[in-house]
């Protein structure tokens, strides 16, 4: 087995200076790549995005070293799962729901993942968030609801395109659940490695239908190189360091500043205009993912509590 890629260390504590560089970094990555994918449909089919990000994620984690994984049997059946409702799956929803609703408002409706990843967190894993997280929880939340009227108000949102955001965004919260036992035996960056190359399997048919009905121009092969290489393989890398360092329900909070990043370039490149409350829902946001840094206090669901 490999070494864990990152310091065991508890997960309850303050945000470290690269704590809150990862949490940035990959924040920042995802919150371009729903505008990757918005210029990767002007010429390519919505599967044909999917597995060439999946597949291009995977190869640029296969190329580095220490990605190489000797699995246990008993862990094929967690990672065949991660692979479909981490990668496969919400991979395959976003560009479909981007053909209903904008890149701004799959990034908006995206902010809901760390409701899910707290539900999950609570359901299933005997996990319940509580003090200053619970708050920032509750603040960011506010705050991805005050981003997304102005947008959602345009009738700009179809409902197909937002149940789809939501799907994705509930896969997201499951996974980054289940992804740290796998994380903390054998390491982050193997097993994201392992997960696309999966994932590039089971992707492969829907690329394959697409690929007869896609263009070949390079503003969107040049999106999607970009999309795959840094927006899958490199945040993948990070944000499973990011859930071994903090925890999955801290790490999920990232999506809090995805729509903080979708909301200024759009305005940058788009030159989207930026309603009142979309400016206080940014205020929020940020104080949201502070308190998410704050010391985290856990307590075990009744299921699972001791006698």
């Amino acid at each position: 087995m490999s070494a864990p890629s990152v310091p065991a260390r508890g997960t309850d504590g303050e945000f470290s200076q690269t704590d809150w560089a990862l949490f940035v970094s990959i924040a920042s990555i995802w919150g371009a790549s729903f505008l990757f994918i918005a210029i990767g449909l002007e010429a390519f089919e919505p599967g044909v995005i999917t597995w060439l990000r999946v597949a291009l994620g995977a190869l640029t984690l296969q190329l580095l070293r220490g990605s190489r994984l000797r699995l246990d049997p008993s862990d094929r059946a967690r990672m065949v799962a991660l692979s479909f409702i981490w990668t496969a799956i919400p991979f395959t929803l976003f560009p479909l729901a981007e053909q209903h609703v904008n890149s701004a408002v799959a990034g908006l409706l995206n902010g809901s993942t760390p409701m899910f990843a707290a539900l999950f967190a609570v359901a299933f894993f005997g996990r319940r968030t509580t003090g200053p997280q619970l708050v920032g929880l509750i603040v960011g939340f506010a705050g991805v609801v005050l981003i997304s009227i102005p947008s959602l108000g345009e009738g700009s949102s179809e409902a197909l395109g937002v149940l789809l955001v939501l799907m994705a965004s509930a896969c997201y919260g499951l996974a980054v659940n289940i992804a740290v036992p796998l994380q903390d035996r054998y390491g982050s960056r193997p097993v994201m490695a392992r997960m696309l190359a999966l994932a590039s399997v089971w992707t492969l048919p829907f690329a394959l239908f697409g690929f007869p009905e896609s263009d070949l121009e390079a503003p969107s092969l040049l999106a999607v190189v970009v999309l795959g290489v840094v927006g899958t393989g490199l945040a993948y890398l990070l944000m499973g360091s990011l859930v071994t360092r903090v925890g999955p329900t801290r790490a999920s909070f990232i999506t809090y500043l995805i729509p903080v990043v979708s909301l200024v370039l759009g305005v940058v490149f788009r030159d989207d205009h930026v309603e009142a409350p979309a400016l206080v829902g940014v205020a929020l946001v940020l104080v949201g993912a502070v308190l998410a840094g704050r010391r985290e206090r856990t307590e075990p669901s009744a299921a699972t509590a001791s006698p």
